[in-house]
């Protein structure tokens, strides 16, 4: 600084532009180096509300924690959950809000690394649906119409696919809840 005083009083201002330019970055490079680091856990969590679940992530700690609002595990954090449970309100997710069921995948990912495999060897072991079951599945009501089980099925597709962000478990319970009320229906 006194640098630069000395340059102004003497009447050649000018080279103290040039040198600024030239040495700035290096000098506001060195300053910010002094400068003690933020903290990471200053960054706020990110919170996302679905019409099931409430669901935060906290990037400091890396840790992703949710609650379920709407439904029959309503009131229960997930990490209390059983994986049958889990499955349950996943489908129960893909027929009532199929907004949650992205969130609840990534949540099962976490927590429940190999659920994926383990939840296609589970539907081959017991491939038997019930038309009730079904019909939870696809959100209708008993005696609904072929154009409604094919438009329910259309619906909850478009996120329950893999190529969606939806699992192929997921997509295979569907898919199969379609085709046991096709068949009830007749032709």
């Amino acid at each position: 600084m006194l640098l630069g005083v000395v340059l102004l009083l003497t009447g050649r201002g000018g080279q103290l532009i040039w040198a600024g330019a030239l040495f700035g970055p290096a000098l506001w490079r060195w300053w910010r180096s002094r400068q003690p680091p933020t903290q990471l856990g200053s960054a706020p969590a990110d919170a996302v509300q679905t019409g099931m679940l409430s669901m935060r992530l906290d990037p400091a700690a890396g840790t992703l924690s949710g609650r379920v609002t709407r439904g029959v595990q309503a009131g229960r954090d997930l990490a209390d959950l059983t994986l049958a449970e889990l499955r349950a309100l996943l489908e129960e997710a893909a027929a009532e809000d199929p907004e949650s069921v992205p969130l609840l995948e990534a949540w099962l990912d976490r927590a429940h690394a190999g659920w994926r495999t383990a939840g296609a060897g589970a539907a081959a072991a017991n491939p038997v649906m019930d038309r009730a079951e079904a019909l939870a599945i696809l959100g209708l009501q008993e005696g609904a119409s072929r154009a409604d089980i094919r438009a329910a099925h259309a619906r909850l597709m478009r996120s329950a696919h893999p190529d969606a962000g939806g699992s192929d478990w997921l997509a295979a319970r569907v898919n199969a809840a379609r085709d046991i009320l096709l068949a009830g229906t007749g032709a």
